[in-house]
């Protein structure tokens, strides 16, 4: 029972981080297009791992975009706490996710495998 609890949590979490980080937050560097990929959260609800795809060939402004989320973490907590009326709101841990670019890369090196095969 509880782990469906925390799956649905996560879930709203991760609709109302990306809705608050695009209408809310009004920080310059976050300029680089991102998704909220998964929010898991901890069994008591303390914290939440919130895992940022930022889709970006320019690594500089991909960092400061990521660094602007991060430093917003207080005020999506605050912003959540008045909009989803839960008795613990946990705290965001923002981590990147680079799990496209790295099958990215694997697609790179098995399409450089299969043409090295051909020839």
């Amino acid at each position: 029972m509880k782990v469906k609890r925390e799956s649905r949590l996560g879930s709203e979490f991760r609709k109302y981080i990306y809705e608050i980080l695009t209408t809310e937050v009004k920080n310059p560097y976050i300029t680089e297009m991102f998704t909220i990929m998964s929010v898991e959260t901890t069994n008591d609800l303390k914290y939440a791992d919130v895992l940022v795809s930022i889709y970006s060939t320019n690594a500089e402004k991909k960092q400061k975009t990521f660094d602007a989320i991060k430093e917003s973490a207080g005020f999506i907590r605050k912003s959540i706490s008045q909009k989803m009326h839960i008795h613990t709101v946990p705290e965001f841990r923002f981590k990147m996710d680079d799990s496209m670019e790295y099958g990215a890369h694997i697609d790179k090196i098995l399409e450089k495998i299969k043409n090295d095969n051909k020839d």
